[in-house]
């Protein structure tokens, strides 16, 4: 590994052991959110699943859903919908900037 891709949220950095230790779930738990499709990790040389940053912030969303007592479809929705409001707002928010600045001009 680079020491470049140290900062790369996309790097496939983490097996199995260490992703479920970093988020306090049983690896049966990442294995269940590849199964529905939900997490899709990338393979080693060896086989071995490894997975990004991006991957256990979703998978860490998606377990505090869990804790809160939704379902996988739900939870999957809820951070689908949450994903894409946030869009949304950043967009928003560019678009204000644009028009205050053209007004300004």
């Amino acid at each position: 590994m680079s020491l470049n891709n140290l900062d790369d949220l996309d790097y496939p950095a983490y097996t199995t052991g260490q992703a479920a230790e970093l988020l306090g779930v049983q690896q049966a738990f990442l294995r269940s959110l590849e199964g529905s499709g939900v997490l899709l990790p990338e393979r080693s040389e060896g086989g071995h699943r490894r997975y990004t940053r991006r991957q256990l912030e979703l998978a860490g969303r998606i377990r505090a859903l869990f804790d809160e007592g939704h379902n996988l479809v739900a939870a999957t929705r809820i951070v689908g919908l949450e994903d894409e409001l946030a869009l949304a707002q950043e967009q928003i928010s560019a678009l204000r900037k644009r028009l205050k600045n053209a007004r300004a001009d």
